[in-house]
């Protein structure tokens, strides 16, 4: 490692900066403090309670609290996937989240969809627009979404997101682990199996999202 590129690896350490990572349900929540042992100080984890309502009160909430005023927000979760061929414990990274009253666009979303990449081998990463959600879509309402070009759809991420850019600008992010896809809806036999995938890749994806973060210090090139 060159010297400068250590300095830069140094001060990305000691970003005072935090993170904090936003989720929905109990078993997300389960599935990211299970692989939270040994994570940054600067790291915070909020379940936020289902659907936009819910958490854009809980992610506004959050941001107003001491210290958090500069802080990176990423959400995160289970999803379903629109595009045919996905599977469950693939990935979603967000290149913009979004939804009737707009966009939300995402920081980093090349390196995170590496990082992801190198966390989760033998999954695949897709990139793309993330569609808001205030229920849980199915049959042709998907298809209906995914001509508008999105790729995945979930409820809270484009509320979060939102809340967190609100009067300012901050490092945002959505990553999403797909649970339910066109071949493998949530009414079908392998809604088990696929959720234990995407636990198991919930988990095991948590340190990308530090790399992430740590990433935000470093020059852009």
């Amino acid at each position: 490692m060159s010297a400068a590129r250590g300095d830069r690896a140094r001060a990305a350490e000691q970003n005072p900066d935090p993170l904090l990572v936003a989720c929905a349900l109990r078993i997300e929540r389960l599935a990211l403090r299970g692989a939270g042992r040994g994570a940054p100080e600067a790291y915070a984890l909020l379940r936020t309670g289902m659907g936009p309502r819910a958490a854009e009160r809980a992610v506004g909430r959050a941001l107003e609290g001491p210290g958090m005023e500069r802080a990176a927000v990423l959400a995160t979760g289970f999803c379903a996937g629109l595009v045919p061929g996905m599977h469950p414990g693939d990935l979603v990274v967000a290149e913009e989240a979004r939804d009737r009253e707009g966009a939300v666009g995402c920081t980093g979303t090349a390196l995170l969809a590496e990082v992801l990449a190198r966390a989760a081998p033998g999954r695949t990463v897709h990139r793309g627009a993330l569609t808001g959600s205030d229920h849980v879509v199915r049959g042709q309402e998907r298809a209906q979404l995914r001509a508008t070009g999105a790729i995945a759809v979930d409820m809270e991420s484009v509320a979060t997101l939102r809340t967190a850019t609100r009067g300012g600008s901050r490092p945002v992010a959505a990553v999403r682990v797909i649970v339910d896809a066109p071949e493998h809806e949530l009414v079908r036999i392998g809604t088990v199996r696929g959720g234990i995938s995407a636990f198991r890749v919930l988990r095991a994806v948590l340190p990308a999202f530090y790399d992430w973060h740590r990433s935000l210090l470093l020059p852009r090139r």
